[in-house]
């Protein structure tokens, strides 16, 4: 399964979301916006995007076309209630008839946000769920500009609360994008520390899609089909930003985020959200370095669990290793100062976590207690 190159919005098979992905692809937003029926925009990004000089860009081509737009971009990685509510004030005051999100899963899932509490109402923490959302919810176009995060393909939106410091998974069928635009040229501004993060990201969802209880032939199809690109894309993509590899890795984030959309993900996800809450990991260096761990776990009780996409899982979790150290991601928690007097709580958080409950191999606290112990 490939992505065709077309600058024209396409549909793949097993998604809802068409795309249209290609180097410059960018400069063809006014136009797709337009034909899918906007005309007041509210553009939801965040400062670094627009340094990089890529919401100019958005914002001239959809002038072009002769749209109205207005801006949010007080955007921050790991967005919060804080941020939603800050966007969602902005849209009450535009009106707008249609939202973008341009930047990486932040600024995606930020945007995402904004449109359920502007067209429903309420807090972000009332749609803490799935399908919470009870009005329709304004059309969306996703463009990002990593390549990890697939929120481009999903319905979810994660949003943390920074009192509690959970992050809230808001799912709703209609929070999904309706057409998703991937221009590589948009990666080539990632620093490699970002690339790198959000490649791990991208790699954990081919991993974990396969082998959840949710998982179906459709699913397989995308978890095969992304993990084949990102394993002999991630090394060059990470070590050349102007590599033809970013391509393949900015497709494979998207197909990746079409597998989530139809399985889901395991207990990677479910260790690494505590870590990013309390300790501020990044999340792609979380789910990364606790992914190895989880697929020796898991295949302990299969050994053809992975086959999907590998048939020895003991060569999948050392090949799962040499990425991180391609990547130059710290493989041990130590590394990132993380206490082993804080693993009980850690293993306790996860253990709440929506994600565990679709692992293939169920889990008990001490079995996530003991995850986080071999990671230290």
């Amino acid at each position: 399964m490939t992505i065709p190159q077309s600058t024209s919005p396409i549909e793949l098979e097993g998604s809802r979301v068409k795309v249209a992905f290609a180097p410059g692809a960018l400069n063809a937003i006014g136009t797709i916006a337009r034909t899918e029926g906007a005309m007041r925009i509210l553009l939801v990004t965040d400062p670094g995007i627009r340094d990089a000089g890529h919401a100019e860009r958005a914002v001239r081509a959809l002038y072009s076309a002769g749209l109205i737009v207005r801006m949010f971009e007080d955007v921050k990685e790991n967005p919060t209630t804080t941020e939603v509510l800050r966007g969602t004030r902005v849209a009450a005051d535009f009106k707008p008839d249609f939202i973008i999100g341009l930047g990486g899963g932040s600024a995606m899932d930020c945007a995402k946000g904004v449109n359920f509490v502007h067209t429903n109402g309420g807090r972000i923490q009332d749609y803490w769920g799935v399908n919470k959302a009870t009005k329709p919810l304004l059309p969306f176009i996703a463009v990002p500009t990593t390549a990890g995060t697939g929120s481009d393909a999903q319905s979810f939106a994660l949003i943390t609360d920074p009192e509690t410091h959970q992050k809230m998974a808001c799912g709703d069928v209609k929070a999904l994008a309706r057409v998703a635009i991937l221009d590589p040229d948009l990666t080539v501004t990632q620093p490699p520390k970002v690339a790198a993060a959000t490649g791990i990201d991208a790699i954990a969802h081919a991993v974990e899609t396969a082998v959840t209880t949710k998982r179906n032939e459709v699913s397989l199809a995308f978890s095969a089909a992304a993990w084949k690109l990102l394993d002999r894309s991630f090394e060059a993509a990470v070590n050349d930003p102007t590599d033809a590899a970013r391509a393949d890795m900015l497709s494979a984030a998207h197909l990746a985020g079409c597998a989530i959309e139809n399985s889901m993900l395991g207990i990677a996800h479910a260790l690494a959200n505590p870590l990013t809450g309390h300790h501020g990991i990044p999340h792609g260096f979380a789910v990364g370095l606790m992914l190895p761990h989880v697929v020796r776990f898991n295949a302990a009780i299969n050994p053809m669990l992975y086959s999907a996409i590998s048939n020895d899982p003991a060569r999948l979790a050392s090949r799962l290793e040499q990425l991180l150290d391609a990547g130059r991601i710290p493989r041990r928690l130590s590394d990132h100062q993380v206490p082993a007097s804080a693993l009980g709580k850690l293993a306790a958080e996860a253990a709440q976590q929506w994600t565990a409950t679709f692992n293939p191999r169920p889990v008990t606290e001490e079995d996530l207690f003991g995850l986080y112990r071999a990671a230290m």
